[in-house]
Protein backbone atom coordinates (compact mmCIF):
# COMPACT_ATOMS: atom_id res chain seq x y z
CA UNK A 1 0.00 0.00 0.00
CA UNK A 2 1.38 3.43 -0.97
CA UNK A 3 2.24 5.52 2.10
CA UNK A 4 3.96 8.53 0.47
CA UNK A 5 2.75 10.72 -2.37
CA UNK A 6 5.36 13.04 -3.88
CA UNK A 7 5.41 15.34 -6.87
CA UNK A 8 8.41 13.79 -8.66
CA UNK A 9 10.63 10.71 -8.48
CA UNK A 10 14.12 10.70 -10.02
CA UNK A 11 15.76 7.33 -10.72
CA UNK A 12 19.00 6.40 -12.45
CA UNK A 13 21.40 3.48 -12.95
CA UNK A 14 18.96 0.63 -12.45
CA UNK A 15 20.87 -1.67 -14.84
CA UNK A 16 18.00 -3.95 -15.77
CA UNK A 17 19.24 -7.07 -17.52
CA UNK A 18 22.05 -7.77 -15.04
CA UNK A 19 22.32 -9.95 -11.95
CA UNK A 20 23.52 -6.95 -9.95
CA UNK A 21 20.23 -5.06 -10.47
CA UNK A 22 18.18 -4.92 -7.27
CA UNK A 23 14.85 -4.68 -9.05
CA UNK A 24 12.99 -6.24 -6.13
CA UNK A 25 14.12 -3.44 -3.83
CA UNK A 26 13.14 -0.85 -6.44
CA UNK A 27 9.66 -2.33 -6.70
CA UNK A 28 9.38 -2.12 -2.92
CA UNK A 29 10.30 1.57 -3.08
CA UNK A 30 7.77 2.26 -5.86
CA UNK A 31 5.08 0.48 -3.86
CA UNK A 32 5.66 2.98 -1.04
CA UNK A 33 5.98 6.08 -3.25
CA UNK A 34 3.45 7.37 -5.76
CA UNK A 35 4.07 10.51 -7.78
CA UNK A 36 2.83 12.86 -10.48
CA UNK A 37 5.94 12.35 -12.61
CA UNK A 38 8.93 10.02 -12.92
CA UNK A 39 12.26 10.92 -14.49
CA UNK A 40 14.49 8.02 -15.57
CA UNK A 41 17.99 9.46 -15.78
CA UNK A 42 19.88 6.85 -17.74
CA UNK A 43 21.39 3.37 -17.50
CA UNK A 44 17.93 1.98 -16.93
CA UNK A 45 18.63 -1.06 -19.12
CA UNK A 46 22.25 -2.24 -19.27
CA UNK A 47 22.75 -2.85 -22.97
CA UNK A 48 26.52 -2.97 -22.43
CA UNK A 49 26.24 -6.06 -20.23
CA UNK A 50 23.58 -7.63 -22.42
CA UNK A 51 25.76 -7.21 -25.51
CA UNK A 52 28.50 -9.17 -23.73
CA UNK A 53 26.14 -12.13 -23.51
CA UNK A 54 25.24 -11.54 -19.90
CA UNK A 55 21.47 -11.11 -20.25
CA UNK A 56 19.73 -11.69 -16.93
CA UNK A 57 16.05 -10.79 -16.97
CA UNK A 58 13.79 -11.73 -14.07
CA UNK A 59 10.06 -11.22 -13.46
CA UNK A 60 10.97 -8.23 -11.24
CA UNK A 61 12.79 -6.60 -14.18
CA UNK A 62 9.71 -7.13 -16.31
CA UNK A 63 7.41 -5.81 -13.60
CA UNK A 64 9.38 -2.55 -13.35
CA UNK A 65 9.06 -1.92 -17.10
CA UNK A 66 5.34 -2.71 -16.98
CA UNK A 67 4.90 -0.44 -13.97
CA UNK A 68 6.51 2.51 -15.79
CA UNK A 69 4.37 1.90 -18.87
CA UNK A 70 1.24 1.67 -16.71
CA UNK A 71 2.06 4.88 -14.84
CA UNK A 72 2.57 6.72 -18.14
CA UNK A 73 -0.63 5.25 -19.59
CA UNK A 74 -2.61 6.45 -16.56
CA UNK A 75 -1.49 10.05 -17.03
CA UNK A 76 1.71 10.19 -15.00
CA UNK A 77 4.49 12.07 -16.80
CA UNK A 78 7.39 9.66 -17.43
CA UNK A 79 10.56 10.93 -19.16
CA UNK A 80 13.52 8.75 -20.10
CA UNK A 81 16.99 10.26 -20.59
CA UNK A 82 19.31 7.51 -21.92
CA UNK A 83 22.75 7.02 -20.38
CA UNK A 84 25.93 5.44 -21.69
CA UNK A 85 24.85 1.88 -20.84
CA UNK A 86 21.62 2.33 -22.83
CA UNK A 87 23.07 4.83 -25.32
CA UNK A 88 21.49 2.98 -28.27
CA UNK A 89 18.20 4.55 -27.12
CA UNK A 90 19.60 8.00 -27.93
CA UNK A 91 18.71 7.28 -31.55
CA UNK A 92 15.06 7.55 -30.46
CA UNK A 93 15.28 10.97 -28.75
CA UNK A 94 12.10 12.86 -29.55
CA UNK A 95 9.92 9.76 -29.80
CA UNK A 96 7.75 7.96 -27.29
CA UNK A 97 7.43 4.33 -26.25
CA UNK A 98 4.05 3.65 -24.74
CA UNK A 99 3.66 7.28 -23.59
CA UNK A 100 7.20 7.35 -22.15
CA UNK A 101 9.04 10.18 -23.89
CA UNK A 102 12.74 9.81 -24.74
CA UNK A 103 14.72 13.06 -24.40
CA UNK A 104 18.41 13.99 -24.36
CA UNK A 105 18.08 16.24 -21.31
CA UNK A 106 15.35 18.19 -19.56
CA UNK A 107 14.96 21.33 -17.47
CA UNK A 108 12.73 20.61 -14.51
CA UNK A 109 11.01 23.39 -12.58
CA UNK A 110 10.29 22.35 -9.01
CA UNK A 111 7.28 23.64 -7.10
CA UNK A 112 9.47 26.11 -5.20
CA UNK A 113 10.53 27.71 -8.49
CA UNK A 114 14.05 26.23 -8.65
CA UNK A 115 15.12 25.02 -12.08
CA UNK A 116 17.22 21.89 -12.42
CA UNK A 117 19.08 20.39 -15.36
CA UNK A 118 18.21 16.70 -15.67
CA UNK A 119 20.93 14.60 -17.34
CA UNK A 120 22.54 11.21 -17.00
CA UNK A 121 26.02 12.73 -16.71
CA UNK A 122 28.30 10.56 -18.85
CA UNK A 123 29.06 13.56 -21.07
CA UNK A 124 31.07 14.94 -18.11
CA UNK A 125 33.04 11.72 -17.66
CA UNK A 126 36.23 12.02 -19.70
CA UNK A 127 36.95 8.29 -19.43
CA UNK A 128 33.57 7.31 -20.86
CA UNK A 129 33.81 9.94 -23.61
CA UNK A 130 37.36 9.32 -24.81
CA UNK A 131 38.43 5.89 -23.51
CA UNK A 132 35.36 3.70 -23.73
CA UNK A 133 37.34 0.46 -23.38
CA UNK A 134 38.68 1.68 -20.02
CA UNK A 135 35.13 2.50 -18.95
CA UNK A 136 33.99 -1.00 -19.91
CA UNK A 137 36.83 -2.58 -17.90
CA UNK A 138 35.93 -0.36 -14.96
CA UNK A 139 32.31 -1.42 -15.28
CA UNK A 140 33.32 -5.09 -15.18
CA UNK A 141 35.49 -4.49 -12.10
CA UNK A 142 32.66 -2.63 -10.37
CA UNK A 143 30.26 -5.50 -11.06
CA UNK A 144 32.76 -7.93 -9.55
CA UNK A 145 32.84 -5.86 -6.35
CA UNK A 146 29.03 -5.77 -6.27
CA UNK A 147 28.87 -9.57 -6.71
CA UNK A 148 31.40 -10.06 -3.90
CA UNK A 149 29.30 -7.78 -1.72
CA UNK A 150 26.38 -10.23 -2.01
CA UNK A 151 28.49 -12.91 -0.34
CA UNK A 152 29.88 -10.48 2.23
CA UNK A 153 26.35 -9.39 3.13
CA UNK A 154 25.38 -13.03 3.62
CA UNK A 155 28.42 -13.54 5.87
CA UNK A 156 27.59 -10.42 7.91
CA UNK A 157 24.02 -11.67 8.41
CA UNK A 158 25.31 -15.09 9.42
CA UNK A 159 27.64 -13.47 11.97
CA UNK A 160 24.75 -11.21 13.07
CA UNK A 161 26.66 -8.03 12.22
CA UNK A 162 24.24 -5.07 12.10
CA UNK A 163 23.83 -2.61 9.23
CA UNK A 164 24.73 -2.67 5.56
CA UNK A 165 28.32 -2.39 4.33
CA UNK A 166 29.22 -1.78 0.69
CA UNK A 167 32.51 -3.09 -0.69
CA UNK A 168 32.13 -0.93 -3.83
CA UNK A 169 31.41 2.13 -1.71
CA UNK A 170 34.40 1.40 0.52
CA UNK A 171 36.67 1.19 -2.54
CA UNK A 172 35.41 4.55 -3.80
CA UNK A 173 35.96 6.21 -0.43
CA UNK A 174 39.49 4.86 0.01
CA UNK A 175 40.93 5.21 -3.48
CA UNK A 176 42.09 8.79 -3.97
CA UNK A 177 41.74 8.57 -7.77
CA UNK A 178 38.09 7.56 -7.41
CA UNK A 179 37.38 10.47 -5.07
CA UNK A 180 39.09 12.93 -7.39
CA UNK A 181 37.00 11.60 -10.26
CA UNK A 182 33.79 12.09 -8.26
CA UNK A 183 34.69 15.65 -7.24
CA UNK A 184 35.72 16.58 -10.80
CA UNK A 185 32.48 15.14 -12.12
CA UNK A 186 30.39 17.12 -9.65
CA UNK A 187 32.25 20.34 -10.49
CA UNK A 188 31.76 19.81 -14.24
CA UNK A 189 28.03 19.15 -13.87
CA UNK A 190 27.49 22.26 -11.72
CA UNK A 191 29.62 24.41 -14.03
CA UNK A 192 27.35 23.46 -16.92
CA UNK A 193 24.21 24.16 -14.87
CA UNK A 194 25.60 27.58 -13.95
CA UNK A 195 26.33 28.35 -17.62
CA UNK A 196 22.68 27.60 -18.39
CA UNK A 197 21.51 29.96 -15.66
CA UNK A 198 19.91 27.17 -13.64
CA UNK A 199 19.69 26.55 -9.89
CA UNK A 200 21.23 23.09 -9.98
CA UNK A 201 21.39 19.68 -11.59
CA UNK A 202 20.04 16.20 -10.97
CA UNK A 203 22.00 13.33 -12.50
CA UNK A 204 23.28 9.79 -12.08
CA UNK A 205 26.10 7.87 -13.79
CA UNK A 206 28.74 7.62 -11.04
CA UNK A 207 26.71 5.49 -8.58
CA UNK A 208 27.45 7.96 -5.79
CA UNK A 209 24.21 9.24 -4.20
CA UNK A 210 24.50 12.82 -3.03
CA UNK A 211 22.50 15.93 -2.30
CA UNK A 212 24.34 19.12 -1.41
CA UNK A 213 24.76 22.85 -2.03
CA UNK A 214 27.95 24.08 -3.76
CA UNK A 215 28.47 27.84 -4.19
CA UNK A 216 24.75 28.52 -4.32
CA UNK A 217 23.92 25.66 -6.71
CA UNK A 218 22.22 22.38 -5.85
CA UNK A 219 23.92 19.12 -6.84
CA UNK A 220 21.78 15.99 -6.64
CA UNK A 221 22.83 12.50 -7.71
CA UNK A 222 20.26 9.71 -7.70
CA UNK A 223 22.80 6.99 -6.95
CA UNK A 224 21.82 3.57 -8.26
CA UNK A 225 19.83 0.36 -7.80
CA UNK A 226 22.84 -1.94 -7.97
CA UNK A 227 24.61 -1.13 -4.73
CA UNK A 228 23.20 1.85 -2.85
CA UNK A 229 19.46 1.55 -3.68
CA UNK A 230 18.75 5.28 -3.67
CA UNK A 231 16.42 7.78 -5.34
CA UNK A 232 15.67 11.50 -5.29
CA UNK A 233 12.12 12.64 -4.64
CA UNK A 234 10.55 16.09 -4.89
CA UNK A 235 7.88 16.85 -2.33
CA UNK A 236 4.84 18.96 -3.09
CA UNK A 237 6.53 22.08 -1.76
CA UNK A 238 9.54 21.61 -4.05
CA UNK A 239 11.81 20.26 -1.32
CA UNK A 240 14.22 17.62 -2.63
CA UNK A 241 15.06 14.50 -0.66
CA UNK A 242 17.53 11.64 -1.10
CA UNK A 243 15.93 8.36 -0.11
CA UNK A 244 18.23 5.52 0.89
CA UNK A 245 16.06 2.45 0.56
CA UNK A 246 17.47 0.05 3.12
CA UNK A 247 14.87 -2.71 3.01
CA UNK A 248 17.59 -4.99 1.63
CA UNK A 249 19.14 -4.99 5.10
CA UNK A 250 16.23 -6.10 7.24
CA UNK A 251 12.51 -6.40 6.47
CA UNK A 252 11.65 -3.98 9.27
CA UNK A 253 14.13 -1.27 8.36
CA UNK A 254 12.97 2.14 7.18
CA UNK A 255 14.46 4.32 4.44
CA UNK A 256 16.94 6.94 5.57
CA UNK A 257 16.67 10.44 4.12
CA UNK A 258 18.74 13.53 3.32
CA UNK A 259 16.93 16.74 2.42
CA UNK A 260 17.69 19.95 0.54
Amino acid sequence: MTTHHVRSIFLSDIHLGTKACQAGQLLGFLKEYSSEQVFLLGDIIDLWAMSRGGVYWTPDHNTFVQKMLRRARHGEKVLFIPGNHDEAMREYVGTAFGDIMVVHQHIHTANDGKRYLLIHGDEFDQVTRHHKWVAILGDIAYNVLVRLNVYLSWLRRTLKRPGYWSLAGFAKRKIKTALNFIFNFEDAVLHHARELGLDGAICGHIHWPMIKEVDGLSYLNCGDWVDSCTAIVEHMDGRMELIRWNSAVTPSSHPSMVTL
